[in-house]
C-alpha cells in the first residue's frame, strides 16, 4: 500500500490560495473553522484574540466527551485554528482599531462570526472596514440570516440542526442530534466556500463584497433533495429505514464478528443476479416470490431473514472481499476510530500522519480534494494566544518601538 507522502508534497507544491492574506475575528468553529480550511489551502490566517480569548480555547467538555489536551485546553480549539497565525489585539480601544485597519489595509478577506450588533459595536462591519479596503471580502457566518427576527441572536450547531428538521432526519419522532460539530462544519465548508467565490469575483470583476452563511442556511443547503420533496410533493422524506421495506441491495445486514455491511444499488436490476451468484443463493431468481418478472428482487421481510442468516456466517472483511471481487457496491459500517487504519482512507491521504505539538505522530484528518498541481491540508497548530503578535505587526511596518508602546498600552500582550 503506497501511501500518500503529505509532508513532502506539500514542500514541494505550492498551496492554491498561496498569497491570500486573511484577518479573522470570530469564536468557536462554524466561522473559524473556516478560516482553517483557508488555511489549509495555503492561505494567511491571523487570527485576532483579546481578553481571555476564544472561548473555544476552554471548552473542553461537552456531555460524556473529554476534548482536554495535554495543556488542558480544548482540541476543538486545535480543529478550528490550525494553520494560524495568533496575534493579541484590543480593537476596543482606538489604537487597537489603528492595528486592526492597518491589517484589513493589506488583508484580502475578513471573516467574522460575531453578532450583527457587536460588529457593529466594534466597528468590524462591513460597513466600517469596506472603507478601509474597498475590495475586502468581508465573511460573516451567524446562527439564523443577516435578515429577519432572529438575525441577532447567537447560536450553536444544535439550534441549527433544530431550527432546519435535521434533528428528524433519521426518521425518528424523538429529535436526534448528529454528534459532534457536524452543522460547524460544513457552515464552515460553506464560509470558506463562499470566500473562495468572492475571491473568483473580485479577480473577475474587481470588486470587493460582503458574503454571508449561517447555521440555518447550511443546515438547509445540506437538506436540498429532502426540501424539494417536502416542499414539491408534499411528501415526508425522513421517515425510519426499515430493513425490511427495502430489497437486499438496499440495505445492511450484520455478519458473523458483529460487523455490520451496507449495500446501495441502482437500478435493482441489474445487480440481483450477481448479488445471488456471489452470496450462493442463485435459486432465489428463479422463485417468484423473490423475483419480479423484470428480474428485481422483491421486497419482502421473509427475504431479508434468509439474507440475515446467509451473513451471519461470514465476517464482514469476508464479505467485503467476495462484494469487491463482483464489483457489487457495498461498505463496510465502520466506526469513526476505525478510519485512521482504513486503508482506503491512507492511501488517499483522507487521513495523514502529522508530528502534533503536544500529541507527536497521530493520524489527522487530510484535505479531501486533490490538486494536480497544488498541495492543500494542515501545515502547523493552532497558536497560542498571541503567539504571533510581534513577528505579524513587524511584517506591516510596525517598529521594535512603537510595539512595545502597544505592549504599554495594553493594546497588545
Amino acid at each position: 500500500m503506497q501511501i500518500m507522502n503529505d509532508n513532502t508534497d506539500r514542500q514541494s507544491k505550492p498551496g492554491p490560495l498561496d498569497g491570500i492574506k486573511v484577518v479573522e475575528y470570530g469564536v468557536f468553529h462554524a466561522g473559524p473553522g473556516g478560516g482553517a480550511i483557508l488555511g489549509d489551502l495555503g492561505a494567511e490566517v491571523i487570527k485576532i484574540e483579546a481578553g481571555a480569548g476564544d472561548p473555544e480555547r476552554y471548552w473542553t467538555k461537552v456531555g460524556s466527551i473529554d476534548m482536554s489536551t495535554t495543556n488542558g485546553q480544548s482540541l476543538m480549539h486545535e480543529v478550528s485554528n490550525r494553520n494560524k497565525k495568533g496575534i493579541y489585539l484590543d480593537i476596543k480601544k482606538e489604537k487597537g482599531r489603528e492595528v486592526l485597519h492597518r491589517l484589513v489595509t493589506e488583508a484580502d478577506v475578513f471573516l467574522t462570526n460575531l453578532r450583527k450588533s457587536t460588529k457593529t459595536k466594534l466597528q468590524i462591519d462591513y460597513a466600517s472596514l469596506s472603507k478601509v479596503n474597498p475590495k475586502i471580502i468581508h465573511a460573516n457566518v451567524s446562527g439564523y440570516g443577516p435578515q429577519g427576527p432572529m438575525s441577532d441572536l447567537g447560536a450553536f450547531d444544535p439550534l441549527g440542526q433544530a431550527r432546519s428538521g435535521m434533528t428528524f432526519a433519521t426518521g425518528h419522532d424523538e429529535p436526534v442530534l448528529l454528534h459532534l460539530g457536524i452543522l460547524d462544519q460544513a457552515t464552515a465548508i460553506a464560509a470558506s466556500h463562499a470566500i473562495i467565490t468572492a475571491l473568483f469575483v473580485r479577480e473577475r470583476q474587481g470588486i470587493g463584497q460582503e458574503v454571508h452563511v449561517s447555521l440555518y442556511s447550511t443546515a438547509l443547503w445540506l437538506q436540498h433533495p429532502n426540501l424539494m420533496i417536502a416542499n414539491a410533493l408534499r411528501v415526508n422524506p425522513c421517515v425510519p429505514s426499515a430493513r425490511h421495506e427495502h430489497s437486499p441491495l438496499r440495505n445492511r445486514f450484520c455478519c458473523k464478528d458483529g460487523k455490520w455491511i451496507l449495500g446501495t444499488h441502482h437500478p435493482e436490476e441489474k445487480y440481483w443476479a450477481v448479488f445471488c451468484k456471489a452470496t450462493g443463493q442463485e435459486h432465489l431468481l428463479h422463485d417468484s416470490r423473490f423475483t419480479d418478472a423484470s428480474g428485481k428482487p422483491v421486497t419482502y421481510r421473509e427475504l431479508i431473514h434468509i439474507f440475515d442468516k446467509v451473513f451471519a456466517a461470514r465476517t464482514r472483511d469476508e464479505w467485503m472481499q467476495i462484494f469487491q471481487k463482483h464489483k457489487l457496491m457495498f461498505s463496510s459500517v465502520q466506526r469513526i476510530e476505525e478510519v485512521e487504519k482504513d486503508e482506503q482512507a491512507l492511501v488517499n491521504g483522507y487521513v495523514v500522519p502529522f508530528d502534533y505539538k503536544g500529541f507527536g505522530d497521530i493520524n489527522i484528518p487530510g484535505y479531501p480534494i486533490h490538486f494536480s498541481q497544488n498541495r492543500a491540508g494542515t501545515r502547523q497548530p493552532a497558536p497560542a494566544m498571541g503567539e504571533h503578535t510581534e513577528t505579524v505587526l513587524r511584517e506591516i511596518g510596525y517598529s521594535a518601538l512603537e510595539i512595545e508602546a502597544l505592549r504599554q498600552d495594553g493594546i497588545i500582550n
